[in-house]
């Protein structure tokens, strides 16, 4: 007796299954009722996420909580808003200042107020990255009085290497990693405007 190959013991229907899904999807790959071979479902694979789409569902902004600009940072939100606020006077100052200076001081004091300016812009970024809302600063008016050259070199200095200080405390205060290391960078800053602020000084003072 030969042996019938085609059982559907040994055949193997998968294999069909699989080109009638292809071919075929809505059409019964066994018609008839033919209830003497078995009808196996087809293994239907999920869909592949888009590339696109894991790429935005792993963005730090997907999180309801980021590990940085999060809700350790806001904690710190009534602090970032007044160094805002105070960049933006300490812009003001050095560039009345300037206009008053010794020609030779005048170009550093524009970039030191220039520096002033970008504190405040990077802060106002830091705020939307923890809130998502664009903090407005108050618009200051009227006229900066300066005063005389030296005492004003000397109160710049001071509140210049205070900045410093605040910002460097300000840093150990928060558990966010990214907006200590801004706040860090922010304090060196301020460091390094008032040894320049010194310098003037001294060569105030000498000439």
């Amino acid at each position: 007796m030969v042996e019938n190959i085609h059982s559907p013991e040994v055949y193997d229907f998968r294999r069909y299954d699989r080109v009638w899904q292809r071919v075929a999807p809505d059409l019964e790959p066994y018609p008839g009722g033919n209830t003497a071979v078995p009808v196996q479902q087809p293994q239907v694979e999920p869909e592949p996420v888009p590339a696109l789409a894991r790429q935005e569902s792993q963005l730090p902004g997907a999180a309801q909580n980021p590990c940085c600009m999060g809700s350790a940072a806001a904690e710190m939100l009534e602090v970032l808003t007044g160094f805002i606020e105070e960049e933006l006077a300490d812009r003001r100052y050095f560039l009345a200042m300037s206009r008053q200076a010794p020609s030779w001081a005048r170009q550093r004091l524009r970039d030191i107020a220039a520096d002033e300016g970008a504190h405040a812009r990077r802060l106002m970024a830091a705020h939307y990255l923890i809130t998502g809302q664009c903090y407005r600063p108050a618009i200051a008016g009227g006229a900066v009085s300066v005063g005389r050259w030296c005492p004003a070199l000397r109160e710049r200095y001071h509140i210049e290497a205070c900045s410093g200080m605040n910002y460097a405390r300000s840093a150990d205060g928060t558990t966010d990693p990214c907006l200590a290391k801004l706040l860090n960078e922010l304090s060196a800053d301020e460091y390094r405007h008032a040894e320049e602020l010194m310098a003037m000084l001294e060569r105030a003072i000498q000439g």
